[in-house]
């Protein structure tokens, strides 16, 4: 047993674990990230029906790739601005 446990340290991570961390940011932004990955949602069904790319939507918003990709995670806290962009170049309906 202890040579099982001494191959598993051989392979452990210098770096710690933010799994907890991590776990417990989701679970107190459990609402807002609810609704962040249910804009990603509609955002994507709307780049398919438009054959819209993450550059092109890009381009669209005046952003970067990068920054639609991250919106497109369903992480992204969005800010009204932001929203309305969205809502602009996809033509849709985000805020009631």
């Amino acid at each position: 047993m202890s040579n099982v446990v001494s191959r598993l340290q051989q392979y452990q991570s210098p770096t710690p674990s933010r799994w907890r961390e991590n776990a417990e940011r989701r679970q107190a932004n459990k609402n807002w990230l609810r609704y962040s990955q249910s804009i990603a949602m509609k955002m994507l069904d709307k780049m398919e029906e438009l054959h819209l790319s993450q550059t092109q939507l890009a381009d669209k918003m005046g952003c970067s790739q990068q920054y639609i990709s991250k919106v497109l995670r369903g992480q992204e806290n969005l800010s009204i601005e932001t929203i309305a962009k969205i809502e602009s170049a996809l033509s849709i309906q985000i805020l009631c």
